[in-house]
């Protein structure tokens, strides 16, 4: 059964490291905004029009997203899926296509994303976005981690796919 994983988690918080990882092991699509973001329109966080490019980015992968499903493949959405409304959307998404579902959380204590935050900010290799210290502290409070009752449904594993 094809599946569609999410990576959920704040920037710095390994989300697009791991689904790399769970791409390779599940011979999945990983679809990864930033880097679409970043050739189309470059660092452009803290740009009034950031925001509704991101949203563009992610709604074209989708559209990719749920072909391939469709066509039996698995699927990495590396999108963070800051709230429970979008993370149960995208759920709500996968029963309609019949398809499994799993969620990744990259739960890091906040002053280690920091942290990871300034290493990162240090190294400019078109694959991240830079991010102040200001726009992360923006994000932490818009961030909802998953609640319990988001972690009892896991996918049905393919024979011989490690979990």
């Amino acid at each position: 059964m094809a599946t569609l994983h999410l990576m959920v988690g704040l920037p710095c918080s390994g989300k697009s490291t791991r689904a790399r990882a769970l791409g390779e092991e599940f011979n999945a699509l990983v679809l990864t905004p930033d880097l679409w973001q970043l050739k189309l329109f470059g660092d452009d966080v803290g740009d009034p029009a950031h925001d509704a490019r991101h949203t563009a980015v992610e709604e074209i992968m989708w559209d990719v997203a749920e072909r391939v499903l469709a066509m039996g493949g698995d699927v990495v959405l590396d999108f963070g899926f800051w709230s429970r409304e979008e993370r149960d959307d995208f759920r709500a998404r996968a029963r309609r296509l019949g398809v499994g579902f799993r969620l990744h959380f990259m739960d890091v204590p906040i002053p280690e994303l920091f942290a990871r935050m300034e290493a990162r900010n240090r190294v400019r290799d078109g694959r991240t976005f830079f991010i102040p210290r200001e726009e992360m502290e923006k994000y932490i409070p818009l961030f909802e981690p998953l609640h319990p009752d988001e972690c009892d449904e896991e996918a049905p594993q393919r024979p011989g796919m490690a979990k």
